[in-house]
Parts: C-alpha cells; structure tokens; sequence
C-alpha cells in the first residue's frame, strides 16, 4: 500500500497536543477589526481546541500521521498508570 500523503495546507494550519486534540489558531482577526469587540479580538489571540467531529475529519483526511501518535500515547498512558499501580501495590505489601 502507497504512503498516505499529510495535506501540506493543514500542516501549517493544524497541531495536534499530546492528548490527540487538534489546536488551530482563531478565524476572523485579520482585518477590519476596528468593527470587532475589544472582548473578541482578545478570546482570538490564542489557539482554541477544534470540536471532537471536526477533529475527527482534519486526522482522518489531512494529518493521517498525527492520527498514530493519539493511539501511542494512550497506550502509554493506561500502561504507565498500570505500572504505577503495580509499584504501589508492591510498596504497600512490602
């Protein structure tokens, strides 16, 4: 099977956190903001979180790499908190 192919427009535009969620940066702020509120211009200077179903469609279309690396740190998440768990146990029978 060929390699899929990352969108080179929804590299620039997209992140991903360590959790899996999609960061994109504000709409709206780059001209005529004479017209927009003080409150609107502020809430717009720092990257939001993308809904779950939009998230979905930009790692499943655009950023299929970025799609694995969700799957791998939950892995590692439930494993590490097993570990923990495991340790702890053991300290306390100790």
């Amino acid at each position: 099977m060929p390699k899929m192919k990352t969108h080179s427009g929804a590299k620039k535009r997209f992140s991903v956190t360590r959790r899996g969620k999609v960061q994109a940066r504000a709409a709206h702020k780059r001209h005529r903001l004479v017209s927009k509120s003080k409150k609107m211009k502020r809430d717009s200077r720092a990257t939001l979180i993308m809904a779950d179903m939009d998230a979905k469609i930009i790692l499943d279309n655009f950023l299929p790499y970025e799609r694995s690396k969700k799957r791998k740190t939950r892995q590692q998440l439930k494993k590490q908190m097993q570990l923990n768990a495991k340790n702890k146990a053991k300290k306390e029978a100790a």
